[in-house]
């Protein structure tokens, strides 16, 4: 139930598509807290089903949507902007993720996005800090641990912001398979697993413990079993060296997991334990850990709390943008005036046009595409205000490449924006922001496009705010107006003056409509 007096507003809800576990947390917002309302979990073990060919194998991705066909009864009716789920690192290697992801938003009624391995890093972080009491001392640093089912992530950071995050390709699924398949637990096996391990720390380790840190936290929940069970075993609380060698004793004397009897090792964590517990030993050895604690908080509760920024207007992704202008000299002043043509001509078109392109034949299959569809906020597609977002950090951020070089620079821009680690960014966002400004001037590059009417229609309409903006000048422009014309035409009408003492800027939009031509596209000028 809605707590009093809060009955108009829906819960949250975040729902992390994990390589071991799918979690769900649904939760109200009070402001100054989060109240939990229901939590449900279910070890789904998603990275077995990666095959050597990295294609999510079909039995597997049955069970994966089984699952959220019933995780779908509980949020399926909250609004969109109430809701994110994300996919981790087995969705990201997935060569048939696409396929996945269909299915799971059909079966959620929302959007799922697949995160980088950092971003996954900064939620884990934010997750594990909102659920930590506050610290007086602002200088005291935390490194936080997290072993998931195919990746792991480690983040050096203060209070809650993280300044050093990783993500390594090995996780409690992907290891036990790779070393314990069987289920026996034999001394060789820990240490060619611990070998393993430390292989993938080895290119971090001096980095961390150069930072340093005052306390480790422990999160996810092979960490949370390892603690519980060296606690069953021992009595003593928190994981260290000697806690880690009691326990892969004890395991090593019963020699095979299911004969291992013991509260913390249940039935589901069973078969992916002793690959997890292989990593932390790594991790305690590599890094040198004295003791370390844990947290219930994790990804879902980052999700939630970065979800509820955005809704505050503390969206990291405005930090990110703001502090790449500023990284890569971007003239702000122009910018801003390109953002904000940009945003006329979206009230004025951005439906009938991506309508219009859904319906048309292209060049590379373009079609009414499910991953971006139109413009119209239904699942796997770009609500109108996320196209929105995307087109005005698109308009902010179109010249970064200058700062490498003014030739191509849109596709200096574009591969730049493509290959860093941005936060806040999904994916899909990042790839999009990317391919909208990779596209902003010159040939237009249908052939590098996913065939998606809505991301082309973003595209079109930042190059004709660009093309309004070539001369740089400060005055504002004066009303004009942009509309559909007919079957794959748009009309853009000026005041005939205007036009009259504006000959280049006509010039350059006739170039604007060969260029588009290969949509194909009809860019038409008028005056009134």
């Amino acid at each position: 139930m809605a707590p009093e007096g809060r009955e108009a507003e829906p819960p949250y809800a975040a729902l992390d598509l994990g390589s071991n576990s799918f979690h769900l947390i649904v939760a109200y917002d009070h402001g100054d807290r989060l109240q939990v309302v229901d939590r449900h979990k279910e070890m789904v073990r998603l990275a077995e089903g990666l095959k050597v060919d990295n294609t999510l194998s079909a039995s597997v991705a049955a069970r994966a949507i089984a699952c959220l066909k019933r995780l779908g009864q509980r949020i399926r009716d909250l609004p969109p902007g109430n809701v994110r789920v994300v996919g981790t690192n087995t969705l990201r290697k997935a060569r048939n993720s696409q396929d996945f992801i269909l299915a799971a938003e059909r079966a959620l009624g929302h959007r799922v996005e697949i995160i980088s391995g950092r971003e996954e890093a900064r939620l884990i972080y934010l997750g594990v800090s909102h659920s930590l009491e506050p610290i007086e001392d602002s200088a005291e640093s935390r490194l936080v641990v997290d072993i998931g089912g195919g990746s792991t992530e480690l983040i050096l950071g203060r209070q809650f912001q993280p300044l050093l995050m990783e993500s390594l390709y090995m996780g409690c699924v992907s290891m036990s398979e790779a070393f314990f398949g069987d289920g026996k637990l034999l001394p060789h096996r820990f240490q060619d697993a611990e070998n393993a391990a430390r292989q993938e720390l080895e290119v971090l380790e001096e980095i961390y413990r150069a930072r340093g840190w005052d306390t480790v936290i422990g999160a996810s929940g092979s960490i949370l079993a390892i603690h519980d069970a060296i606690l069953e075993l021992t009595g003593v609380r928190g994981i260290t060296h000697n806690g880690i060698e009691a326990l892969k004793c004890h395991l090593l004397e019963k020699g095979h997991i299911n004969d291992v009897e013991l509260e913390a090792i249940d039935a589901e964590r069973a078969p992916v334990f002793a690959g997890g517990l292989a990593i932390t030993a790594a991790v305690v050895d590599a890094l040198d850990v004295d003791s370390m604690t844990v947290s219930d908080g994790a990804l879902r509760e980052g999700l939630l709390h970065d979800l509820l920024g955005r809704v505050h207007a503390h969206d990291i992704r405005e930090t990110t943008v703001a502090d790449l202008m500023h990284r890569y000299h971007v003239d702000a002043r122009h910018a801003r005036r390109v953002a904000g043509t940009v945003a006329r001509i979206l009230e004025q078109v951005s439906w009938d046009l991506a309508e219009n392109l859904a319906g048309k034949r292209v060049p590379n299959g373009l079609g009414a595409s499910p991953r971006i569809g139109g413009l119209n906020g239904t699942p796997g597609s770009l609500s109108g205000a996320a196209a929105a977002r995307l087109l005005r950090w698109a308009a902010l951020l179109h010249e970064i490449g200058m700062d490498i070089a003014h030739s191509q620079y849109h596709k200096h821009g574009g591969y730049l924006l493509d290959n860093m680690d941005l936060s806040g960014f999904s994916r899909p966002e990042q790839h999009n922001l990317s391919m909208i400004v990779r596209s902003h001037r010159r040939k237009f590059p249908i052939e590098e496009l996913d065939g998606s009417p809505g991301l082309i229609a973003l595209c079109v309409l930042l190059r004709l705010a660009v093309v309004l903006h070539r001369g740089r000048a400060e005055n504002t422009l004066p009303a004009f107006w942009v509309a559909p014309a007919g079957d794959g035409e748009i009309r853009i009408t000026f005041p005939r003056k205007w036009l009259a003492e504006h000959p280049l800027t006509k010039l350059d939009l006739e170039q604007e409509s060969d260029y588009l031509s290969v949509i194909p596209l009809k860019l038409s000028v008028a005056a009134v």
